[in-house]
């Protein structure tokens, strides 16, 4: 992910001046900047929600109109803006945030030619990132990037589990399907699967259940097992996170010193290698 303050600005006076302002939040005027795009994103988010309950669309339609133009003109005229004051623009453009500012404009101008895509707007909520930066709260992100990375590095077993977890619903659907006799429900194996994969992973909508005494056995022996199965993904992220830690929290084994950089081989303190 791209870090904002490596962007770098236009020498030009003004676009430097403007620079500040929208992509800094340690003057007043950037942060009060970055409180409006933020009450603006909210305010838009509740317009979207708003639209699609029929009886305040009837009466409101106009007013949510007219508010999302002119909310989608103030976006519009930032993101040029972010552009045009930075030097290394196809940096902005492709960053993370970048991506975000565009899909935040994006399903506007779409729903002019395809109105159904008006409700994508919701995307919008995905700015709300900044409030991090806003505030000072880099910790929290780093937090997330921790996260991130510990399901990252556990990816591959993840997605064996994954694997195996398709084969055994597709095993256990046909099951069923031989066993319920084209019950209702049961008409075919992809209506079957269907079933399993609701049990196994405990959501239960209970529009699909057997009917016959093996059927049910079959569905208690898929219950149980749901409790297991959840419990896997979770426990190699959990351990992924436990390594990660302890290789953050690296301590001398000589003096005791934890306040080891991450790229550090010996200890600060006496010279002692740490790792």
């Amino acid at each position: 992910m791209e870090k904002e303050h490596d962007f770098i600005p236009e020498r030009t006076k003004w676009k430097r001046s403007v620079y500040q302002v929208i992509f800094k939040s340690d003057t007043k005027n950037g942060k009060a900047f970055d409180l409006i795009l933020l009450f603006l994103i909210l305010l838009s988010t509740f317009i979207v929600m708003m639209e699609s309950v029929s009886n305040f669309d009837a009466k409101l339609h106009s007013l949510f109109v007219i508010l999302e133009i002119i909310i989608t003109v103030i976006f519009t005229v930032e993101y040029a803006l972010r552009i045009i004051t930075l030097r290394n623009k196809k940096a902005y453009i492709f960053s993370f945030f970048g991506i975000i500012d565009f899909l935040a404009i994006l399903p506007f101008y779409l729903s002019l030619f395809f109105p159904i895509t008006k409700y994508f707007l919701i995307l919008r909520m995905l700015r709300m990132l900044r409030v991090f930066r806003i505030f000072n709260l880099l910790d929290f992100m780093n937090d997330g990037k921790f996260i991130v990375t510990a399901l990252k590095n556990s990816s591959r077993k993840i997605y064996i589990f994954l694997m195996f977890l398709i084969i055994f619903s597709v095993i256990v659907g046909s099951l069923m399907f031989m066993v319920e006799g084209h019950r209702e429900g049961f008409e075919s194996i992809p209506q079957s699967i269907y079933w399993a994969v609701v049990t196994v992973t405990t959501v239960g909508y209970g529009d699909v259940s057997p009917g016959t005494p093996l059927g049910k056995f079959l569905s208690v022996l898929l219950m149980l097992a749901g409790y297991s199965i959840i419990a896997v993904p979770t426990g190699i992220v959990t351990a992924e996170m436990r390594n990660k830690r302890q290789e953050l929290e690296k301590a001398c084994p000589r003096c005791g010193n934890d306040d080891i950089d991450d790229d550090a081989r010996f200890c600060k303190i006496c010279g002692e290698k740490v790792v």
